[in-house]
């Protein structure tokens, strides 16, 4: 599994760092996961090897601008583009109305479906590959992580299972084998139920805008890493008298290790924090902060980073 940083600034773009998007590629490189889509996230795909017609799903973490304004554009092209095959949104209820109402204001037709889940009622979101669950986050308008399992690790066939109850050898041991749920005699026998596991699944949590990283302890149990927004060190919220719904480095790092977490990333920095030292706040800031607190393995993302996530659980930059 792979994260690809699309864009990692909090509010507004700077000349370094498009608004949040983030990719989760799948293990096998097949298909890939977006996570938040800002202003000009199509654009900042296309310096990328990742297409929109290898999209699987699309996730909002919640309806700030920063978060989902580049949904309208990202779709519209990736129409032009030729996709046909249905495009699952899960999203806040609000981005369901809010696109429909710009596709058509805007005259646009799409030659393929929106398949919408709202993320309120969701329990878990799932495809031979991967499983979705989603954890409520406090911030100044409802947002939520999203917890993302590999749903076959190197899995195996449960061959006296499957004997003991005399279900035969064939194709339905293969579809069974590829993660896909049979019918046998009138029975719908459920794939995970026939796999065991080769090795404990990978598992990263990807936090939308969130003062409260302990909400996260139920999501980051058997996790190997956790992306999660940094926006402001101590001293500046200190400063401001006031997070306004955002974390510290301070307190995503001291979450992390009480969690017991060996790969942290943290993203979504205010614009305040420069790259070069010497020009006011600087993003080195952030990392000690961070460091000075949690001795895992730490990443502070830029925009196209990107992170391979071993069958180990090692958590390595891939260079470009």
């Amino acid at each position: 599994m792979d994260l690809l940083f699309l864009g990692t600034s909090s509010g507004t773009p700077t000349r370094a760092r498009n608004v949040s998007g983030l990719g989760l590629l799948e293990g096998n490189g097949k298909g890939w996961y977006l996570i938040d889509c800002g202003e000009a996230t199509q654009h900042q795909v296309l310096r990328t090897p990742l297409s929109l017609s290898a999209l699987r799903a699309i996730f909002i973490t919640h309806v700030h601008g920063d978060h989902c304004f580049g949904l309208p554009g990202l779709l519209a092209s990736a129409a032009l583009q030729g996709r046909q095959a249905p495009l699952e949104i899960i999203a806040p209820q609000g981005i369901e109305a809010w696109l429909h109402a710009t596709l058509a204001m805007s005259q646009t037709h799409l030659p393929y479906p929106l398949v919408f889940h709202a993320v309120e009622t969701l329990q878990e979101w799932r495809t031979p590959q991967m499983r979705v669950r989603r954890t409520a986050l406090s911030h100044r308008s409802p947002s939520f992580a999203y917890r993302f399992e590999e749903a076959r690790p190197d899995t195996t066939l449960d061959i006296a299972r499957l004997e003991r109850e005399a279900i035969p050898r064939g194709p339905l041991w293969g579809q069974l084998a590829r993660g896909f749920d049979a019918e046998h005699e009138g029975r719908r026998l459920r794939s995970e139920n026939y796999l065991l596991p080769g090795r404990p699944p990978r598992v990263i949590v990807v936090g939308g805008d969130n003062d409260t990283p302990a909400l996260l302890a139920d999501a980051c149990r058997g996790a190997q890493v956790l992306v999660h927004e940094a926006t402001f060190t101590e001293a500046a919220v200190n400063d401001a008298r006031g997070s306004f719904g955002h974390s510290t480095a301070a307190a995503v790092a001291a979450f992390a290790q009480e969690a017991g977490l060996p790969n942290l990333v943290l993203t979504h920095f205010s614009a305040r924090y420069q790259q070069a030292p010497g020009r006011g706040a600087c993003i080195d800031e952030l990392h000690d902060e961070a460091k000075a607190r949690y001795p895992g393995t730490l990443f502070l993302a830029d925009d196209f980073l990107r992170l391979h996530l071993s069958k180990e659980g090692a958590l390595q930059r891939v260079e470009r």
